[in-house]
């Protein structure tokens, strides 16, 4: 076991309680310095709670409750204690002092979750699932996370690389022997155990873009004209008044960004100031960051005031909009249709009253078929790839496919044991089986401090 490590591990600022936790070999003879209560820490059994006072020295510093969580029955397999004490930035920051003066370091970020994974207790997938979980936003990106952190994909990553252990296994007990090649049958056995594995990959990456929306959401940019009802329609997703609605064109004058549930599929919501031509600086500002905002659009929500014709500016609009996934938001039925339907019949338009609220609840299922394009939303409860691991698992489909293409050929058996090995490798590194510590700095460095 290491050094003693204390953190924090709730959010700052008001609240009915705060956490502290140590780490390490010398967690339980910390606590017995500092916890002044029925027995001291270190003679407490594992997982069992105590009441009793903080102390530095003679002063008390808060009272607490203290849980004892002996190794390897703990979240870092190590010795931990977890303190309860009240809530605010002054008593857990005192209290966090005096666990360092009394021989703990202030944790990294992340490092509690990376001893876990260093000591065995969790894999590399499962570690990343934590800080998914933290920092969902949606109930579907919370199960994804937590499907991963009950070893979903672990268990899927080695069930794969399984099979080429055992591809390789007889590969490599025939390079004993160069002088006699596989037979036919065993090397078609062999591209069966390649073909299993190249196929569960398959079926991974497939996933990576439902693991990116659920872990940032859908970048959406809201446009139309002033007062069509960009801002209500804002205000409508994310359920709740953020923007100011108003009837005077030109009200917002700057990109306003929030993040809506919409069938458990996050939005990175944008509403953006209305297109026309601008009256002052200002305004001339919002436009042009509503040009910028189009341009990383990954969905537009195009709002039309049906109560009136279609004009050059709303065509204007259409064909700015042109090639981007797109839906046409058509506002405002409750006063008359008189909007040209012709101009429109490419596009996925949903009637709505913004004011009234009818059509919304079908706006926001056709945003969620458009995300999902068709698929169940259960697709979210199975384990979802992120960057990190599609870059592996492309690495580790290249070198199956140069396996695959060489066993009907009848390659050299050692170029097969290569590209077997750093597919192998490559799966590895998702696990953590042949990950680096500069591997490892970049995942839990952008864990939070206590985690």
């Amino acid at each position: 076991m290491e050094e003693a490590i204390a953190a924090i591990a709730t959010p700052p600022g008001p609240g009915g309680i705060a956490v502290l936790r140590i780490s390490g070999r010398t967690a339980l003879q910390i606590a017995d310095a500092v916890f002044r209560g029925r027995g001291k820490p270190s003679t407490q059994p594992s997982h069992t709670l105590r009441h009793g006072l903080l102390m530095d020295g003679e002063e008390v510093v808060d009272e607490v409750l203290l849980a004892v969580m002996r190794a390897p029955r703990s979240y870092t397999a190590e010795d931990v204690v977890e303190i309860s004490c009240h809530g605010g930035m002054v008593s857990a920051r005192r209290a966090l002092d005096l666990l360092v003066r009394s021989g703990a370091r202030v944790a990294l970020p992340g490092e509690f979750t990376r001893r876990a994974f260093l000591n065995g207790r969790i894999d590399l997938t499962q570690a990343e699932a934590v800080a998914d979980i933290i920092a969902a936003q949606t109930e579907g990106a919370q199960r994804a996370g937590l499907a991963q952190l009950q070893g979903r994909l672990y268990r899927q990553m080695q069930q794969a690389y399984d099979s080429l252990a055992d591809a390789l296994a007889h590969v490599e007990a025939r390079l004993d022997f160069p002088e006699e090649d596989l037979a036919p049958a065993a090397r078609r056995e062999i591209a069966e155990w390649v073909r299993g594995a190249a196929h569960f990959i398959e079926t991974l990456l497939a996933t990576a873009r439902q693991g990116r929306i659920l872990r940032e959401g859908v970048r959406t940019v809201i446009v139309g004209k002033p007062n069509v009802g960009k801002s209500s329609l804002l205000n409508a997703l994310l359920g709740e008044d953020r923007a100011i609605v108003s009837p005077i064109p030109g009200t917002t004058r700057d990109t306003i960004e929030e993040v809506a549930n919409i069938g458990g599929v996050p939005l990175r919501i944008v509403d953006t100031a209305g297109i026309r031509e601008h009256e002052n600086q200002l305004e001339e500002e919002g436009i042009r960051r509503t040009h910028a905002q189009l341009e990383m659009a990954e969905l537009v929500l195009l709002v039309f005031d049906v109560s009136r014709p279609l004009d050059a500016k709303d065509r204007d609009l259409l064909q700015l909009c042109k090639g981007r996934p797109m839906i046409v938001v058509l506002n405002k039925t409750d006063l008359g249709t008189f909007l040209e339907a012709v101009a429109l019949r490419d596009q996925t338009c949903v009637p709505v009253s913004l004011k009234s609220g009818r059509g919304v609840e079908d706006l926001k299922a056709t945003i969620a078929r458009h995300v999902l394009q068709g698929k169940a939303q259960a697709i979210f409860h199975e384990a979802a790839i992120n960057a990190r691991h599609q870059e592996a698992l492309l690495r580790a489909a290249a070198a199956l496919e140069r396996a695959r293409a060489a066993l009907p050929q009848h390659a050299s058996l050692e170029i097969v044991a290569t590209d077997l090995r750093e597919a192998m490798r490559a799966i590895g590194e998702v696990t953590g089986r042949t990950v680096t510590e500069d591997v490892l700095d970049r995942i839990f460095s952008k864990f939070c401090i206590g985690k």
